[in-house]
């Protein structure tokens, strides 16, 4: 029997090749959207979930009040994980991870930056990253040893075998490769090229012992047996335990919890102390995003075969008069509607691999489609099967609904003003692609109003380069040269870019505090000298930190105006701020500058003198030169002082602009989405049109005799379309607010949202409707009444 339908079905198909068409090609955009979001959050949701002990595994993570809000945070002491495994029989193993980007890796005549991370000897038993080469039992026991992933180990070694053999890192330390892992697959958060041991960062006097240097993640395996509520009541008050022994200056209440990892990536914002918002927030909205597009194109379906009522009407009353009852019939417009979908399914996956390549820079992962894959295979026909029948359900049932006799007479006319089902498709329709158009008019207006905020620095022509190899010891060397280059008008070195924080802090007293203040965080920062001059910050009073002018001014401090009202200062000049088991006297007051995330709020911040610690140069330009011969002398300057690395840079506003590439991305999205949306409902729109249009022909004939002009006609056809497409701008634009008011809630520097998004989005979509329709209603007014009035 269901061979009966398919060649039925494909009988019918093959007749009417041009609805068939638009059909599949209406269907097949819904469904390469929502496949390609479903691909998206398939790699997000399985994102850290493919280590086989993965529910065993737990990040260490603190909670703590600041600043009267209660946060979490994921960054440990490099003390933490021995001490836990030693104090803890739950813990079955433990280890720390720590991430750089700036190694020097040397082999031969090869020198490669490397991605790095230090790993205890419990990783290789914790995570599921295979071994390719090497004893997967004796992994980074010493301080010599190191493991490359696969990638790399061809880069530096071609197609020989690493394994037994040395490189060189920094120019200084020579390791041996004691295996090689299978390449990280593109669902692991953790990126690296390759990895050193704890050992090797003890060498190097990375290792340090102090409890509030929270600077590292660890991470833990628990024994089989071990409830996690139980085991965070034994370890909860770990740090306090620790810091409060002889600690005078500030008495910890931080407690500490172990968080599944397998939840961290998708949950990773903390809410009042929990982990209960993040990345998951992206997997729910996208989540509805896709079902709304596939919902679009199945109604679309819908329309344009239901508008196609009158034609099919003889073939339902036939089809009864000889026997067929209502039950096949709906099989028969099923098995129909799911030829289609697998017709536009395979229309789709062509337009994901061609599109896949964009969509993988948009979002930055390394998504593919695997047509080899049998689970592949089988979620596709699935899918395909689920969205025929959704798409056909409502088409069957109502074609095979008509009465045999209307229909062989020719006196059916289903087409009723006022709200039928299928206008009230139409309005949902275009509800849903009006408030994608709106979310992203909102989207781009916060994004836009951020990047014109005022940053506090001035990044035009500011660069800034890591402090790697020679630069340390060479730095005053440097600094001179740089300045009597002509190449470079100032020069600081600091803690971190100016577009970023590194570290912040609490325990920090002044005059007139109180033991509340120093639960105070304040963001840190630190210059040897002229940052004023070379970041551009707005001194308010005071004078600049500047070591080399002033030889006092190891221990100068200069405050934000924000830290000074939290700390209550009337006259900051000369205040001496105890921090840090030092004592350090204001110099300055500076205006407010944005580091971290631009929607947040403005947090205090302090500005070490030169016996804090450094990462980073900060050079500007001389704006009178080129800047291709400006870098090429800064270039030169560079490797004369630190021969064996490369010259690396990074302009600052490029670095300010990446801090909106993740709600860029969401915006682009949204607007790809929300067009995608329209052009479908714009489909269905037509649809509707030439249902309306061939109900209507007799009417429009007669009026055409009588006098009736096309414009008239037109406006006749139109009107009643165009208020579908006015509720659904009603319908949608309150639940738009809703929405993106509730996101915009994230944001602590926001928007308010203004009534002309929406008359923008209306409007937008009110002229895409015009020119849809004008199409199909002029073509009806321009018919000869002749051909209409003929059986007349």
């Amino acid at each position: 029997m269901i061979n009966n339908y398919i060649k039925i079905a494909w009988r019918n198909l093959l007749k009417n090749k041009a609805f068939s068409s638009i059909n599949i090609i209406g269907l097949a955009i819904g469904m390469a959207g929502a496949l390609l979001i479903a691909l998206w959050l398939q790699n997000m949701l399985s994102m850290d979930r493919f280590h086989m002990k993965g529910d065993r595994l737990y990040v260490i993570s603190n909670r703590d009040m600041n600043q009267g809000q209660m946060w979490a945070w994921v960054n440990t002491p490099k003390i933490m994980g021995p001490k836990l495994k030693k104090d803890f029989p739950d813990i079955e193993k433990f280890t720390r991870y720590d991430q750089f980007n700036n190694f020097l890796t040397t082999y031969n005549n090869k020198k490669i930056v490397s991605q790095v991370a230090f790993v205890d000897p419990g990783f290789f038993d914790m995570f599921s990253f295979p071994i390719v080469k090497g004893n997967k039992n004796k992994l980074l026991q010493n301080a010599n040893s190191v493991v490359l992933t696969q990638k790399f180990a061809e880069t530096l070694f071609g197609n020989s075998d690493p394994v037994g053999k040395t490189i060189k890192i920094d120019s200084v330390n020579l390791v041996t490769v004691d295996a090689v892992l299978q390449d990280l697959p593109n669902n692991t958060s953790m990126q690296f090229d390759y990895l050193l041991s704890w050992e090797y960062a003890k060498k190097i006097g990375y290792t340090d012992e102090n409890w509030q240097n929270n600077s590292i993640e660890t991470y833990v395996l628990l024994r089989e047996t071990t409830p996690l509520e139980a085991f965070n009541n034994k370890i909860r008050l770990v740090s306090q335990n620790h810091i409060n022994v002889g600690n005078n200056e500030i008495r910890s209440t931080n407690e500490i919890f172990a968080f599944p990892y397998q939840d961290a990536y998708l949950y990773n914002k903390s809410v009042n102390g929990a982990y209960t918002a993040g990345r998951i927030q992206l997997v729910h909205l996208f989540t509805w995003i896709g079902s709304f597009i596939l919902l679009v194109a199945c109604i679309n379906f819908m329309n344009l075969s239901t508008a196609r009522s009158e034609r099919r009407a003889k073939e339902v009353g036939v089809r009864k008069v000889v026997g067929a009852d209502r039950k096949s019939l709906i099989a028969q417009f099923i098995v129909e509607s799911v030829l289609i979908s697998f017709a536009a399914m395979i229309l789709a996956v062509g337009c994901i691999i061609l599109i896949l390549p964009a969509f993988n820079n948009l979002v930055e992962k390394n998504l593919h489609i695997s047509l080899l894959s049998g689970s592949n295979w089988l979620f596709l026909i699935i899918f395909t099967i689920i969205t025929g029948v959704l798409a056909g359900s409502y088409p069957a049932f109502f074609l095979s609904s008509f009465k045999p006799l209307k229909t062989l007479k020719g006196k059916l006319n289903s087409y009723k003003r006022g709200l039928s089902v299928r206008s009230i498709l139409v309005i949902l329709q275009f509800s849903i692609a009006i408030i994608l158009t709106i979310a992203t008019i909102i989207i781009f207006q916060q994004i836009q109003h951020t990047k014109d905020r005022d940053r506090g620095y001035d990044d035009n022509g500011l660069l800034v380069s890591s402090i790697s190899g020679e630069l340390e010891k060479n730095y005053l060397n440097l600094r001179n040269e740089l300045l009597a280059s002509n190449a470079v008008v100032s020069v600081s070195k600091n803690m971190s870019p100016v577009t970023d924080r590194y570290s912040n802090g609490m325990g920090f007293s002044w005059p007139g505090s109180s033991e509340s203040d120093k639960k105070v965080s304040f963001n840190r920062f630190s210059t040897d000298a002229d940052a004023v001059e070379n970041l551009g910050f707005t001194l308010l009073s005071g004078r600049d930190i500047d070591i080399y002018k002033y030889k006092t001014d190891s221990n100068a401090m200069l405050l934000t105006e924000t830290a000074v009202k939290s700390m209550r200062l009337q006259n900051p000049i000369g205040q001496v701020i105890h921090g840090d088991r030092e004592n350090w006297t204001v110099v300055g007051v500076i205006k407010d500058f944005i580091v971290d995330s631009p929607y947040g709020e403005t947090l205090p911040m302090i500005i070490f003198g030169p016996k804090s610690w450094f990462t980073n140069i900060h050079y500007r330009l001389n704006p009178n030169n080129s800047t291709v011969n400006n870098l090429k002398t800064v270039a030169d300057i560079f490797k004369k002082f630190n021969p064996d690395y490369p010259f690396e840079y990074k302009f600052i506003d490029k670095n300010f602009e990446a801090k909106f590439k993740e709600t860029q991305s969401i915006g682009t999205l949204s607007m790809l989405f929300a067009v995608l949306t329209i052009f479908i409902s714009c489909l269905g729109l037509f649809a509707l049109i030439a249902y309306m249009a061939e109900t209507r022909m007799k009417e429009i004939a007669v009026r055409k005799v009588l006098g009736a002009s096309i414009g008239q006609l037109t406006s006749l056809l139109s009107v009643d379309f165009i208020k579908l497409v006015l509720m659904a701008i009603l319908i949608a634009s309150p639940i738009a607010w809703w929405v993106m008011d509730n996101w915009l809630q994230d944001y602590n520097y926001r928007i308010e949202i203004q009534w002309q998004y929406f008359a923008a989005a209306g409007l937008m979509a009110i002229l895409i409707s015009l020119a849809t329709i004008s199409f199909q209603t002029i073509k009806a007014a321009l018919s000869n009444p002749v051909d209409s009035l003929r059986d007349e």
